[in-house]
C-alpha cells in the first residue's frame, strides 16, 4: 500500500520500527553483545572480550562450521536439481498432475521437521539403505526439508515465463532439449539462485531433524550451540552463533550478487 501524505509516512516508519526493533533486531544484537561480553549481570553486559571468538573459529566449533558449509551446500545443490527439474515436469503436466506433484513437494514441510527427522532415521538405519551413522542420512535428512522450497520457487517462475520465447524458438526449428537448455533455462536462472540461496540458509540452520541423525564425527554447527549453551556457555554458544549467521550471510549475499547480474542478461 502506498502512502502519499507525510504524516501517513512517518506513522508507517513508526509503526514499522515498533514492530522491527522488538522483534527482530533487539534479539539478535542481545546474541551479539552476550558473544563480547565477559559477564552479565545487571541490565547490560559487561567485561567486554573477544575470548569467545577463539572458541568459536578453532577447534570442534571450526570442524562444525565446515560440516554446515558442506551439508547446506550439498543439499541446496541436490535439491535445486530435484525440485528444479520436478517443477519443470509438473509444469507439463495437467491440472490433476500438477496438484499431486504440489502435495508430494510440499509434504516434508506440512509436518514438524522432527517428524521428517524421525522417518528418515525409521527408513534407512536397515540394508540395503542403511545410511544411519554417516553423514549421509543428515545430508538426506536437509535435503528432503528444502527441495519443497526450490519446487515452489521454480513453479512460481515457471508459471510467470512469456510462452513467446518457447514458441519462437520451436518455430525456429529448435528441439525440445535445445529450448531447456538455452531458453527456458536461462530465463530461470534468477529463480534458480534465489531457491539455492533460501535452500543454503533454511539447511544452516535447521536443528531439530539433525539432532536426531547426526553422527558423532558429523555434528553441524547448529548441534554445536545447542550442546555448548546447554553446558552453560552462554557467551561462547552467542559467539558460535554469530559465527553461524556471519557464514549465511556472507553466502548469501553471494548469491544474490549472482542473482542480480543473472537479471539483467
Amino acid at each position: 500500500m502506498l502512502v502519499h501524505s507525510r504524516a501517513g509516512k512517518w506513522a508507517v516508519w513508526v509503526l514499522f520500527f515498533a514492530l522491527f526493533l522488538p522483534l527482530f533486531a533487539v534479539p539478535l544484537l542481545v546474541i551479539l553483545a552476550a558473544s563480547f561480553a565477559g559477564n552479565w549481570s545487571g541490565a547490560l553486559p559487561s567485561g567486554f572480550t573477544t575470548g569467545h571468538y577463539d572458541a568459536a573459529t578453532s577447534g570442534d566449533s571450526l570442524t562444525a562450521l565446515t560440516t554446515s558449509l558442506v551439508t547446506a551446500v550439498t543439499a541446496g545443490v541436490l535439491a535445486l536439481v530435484v525440485g528444479g527439474w520436478a517443477a519443470l515436469a509438473a509444469a507439463a503436466l495437467k491440472k490433476r498432475g500438477r496438484r499431486a506433484m504440489d502435495t508430494l513437494f510440499m509434504l516434508p514441510v506440512a509436518v514438524p521437521s522432527v517428524v521428517v527427522g524421525l522417518a528418515v532415521l525409521v527408513a534407512f538405519s536397515k540394508p540395503p539403505m542403511l545410511l544411519n551413522g554417516t553423514r549421509w542420512i543428515v545430508i538426506l535428512a536437509h535435503t528432503i526439508l528444502v527441495t519443497a522450497f526450490a519446487y515452489q520457487s521454480v513453479s512460481a517462475a515457471i508459471v510467470r515465463l512469456d510462452p513467446a520465447y518457447e514458441q519462437a524458438a520451436a518455430s525456429l526449428g529448435a528441439r525440445p532439449a535445445y529450448v531447456l537448455w538455452k531458453v527456458k533455462l536461462p530465463l530461470l536462472l534468477p529463480s534458480l539462485n534465489a531457491a539455492a540461496g533460501l535452500c543454503f540458509a533454511l539447511s544452516m540452520g535447521e536443528l531439530s531433524a539433525t539432532m536426531m541423525l547426526y553422527p558423532p564425527d558429523w555434528m553441524p554447527l547448529p548441534v554445536q550451540i545447542y550442546a555448548t549453551t546447554d553446558r552453560g556457555s552462554l557467551f561462547t554458544g552467542s559467539a558460535i552463533a554469530v559465527v553461524l549467521m556471519g557464514a549465511t550471510l556472507l553466502v548469501l549475499l553471494a548469491v544474490s550478487r549472482i542473482r542480480t547480474k543473472a537479471s539483467y542478461r
